[in-house]
């Protein structure tokens, strides 16, 4: 399989069985889409419905393990403009 990086999105090649394909095909004509949105449809409410269950320690490990960029620490100029809007 291979991985390419566009914009804010990844290109995955994978296999799906006939019998799977087809019945996949038949939700998405039944839904007006096309067989890849109603596949990317289906990824994404998957993740937002296991977000959507976490409290905030849990949403914050899961986002850390698949999200990293936010664990970058806030420049010093950053972290003053942050004190001054909080009135510390």
């Amino acid at each position: 399989m291979t991985t390419t990086s566009l914009t804010n999105k990844k290109r995955k090649i994978i296999d799906i069985p006939n019998d799977v394909f087809r019945f996949l095909s038949i939700k998405a004509a039944a839904q007006g889409t096309n067989l890849k949105n109603y596949i990317e449809n289906l990824l994404k409410k998957d993740m937002e419905d296991t977000v959507a269950h976490m409290n905030d320690e849990e949403a914050y490990r899961w986002l850390s393990a698949h999200e990293p960029d936010g664990l970058q620490p806030a420049s010093p100029k950053e972290q003053e403009a942050f004190r001054k809007w909080l009135g510390i």
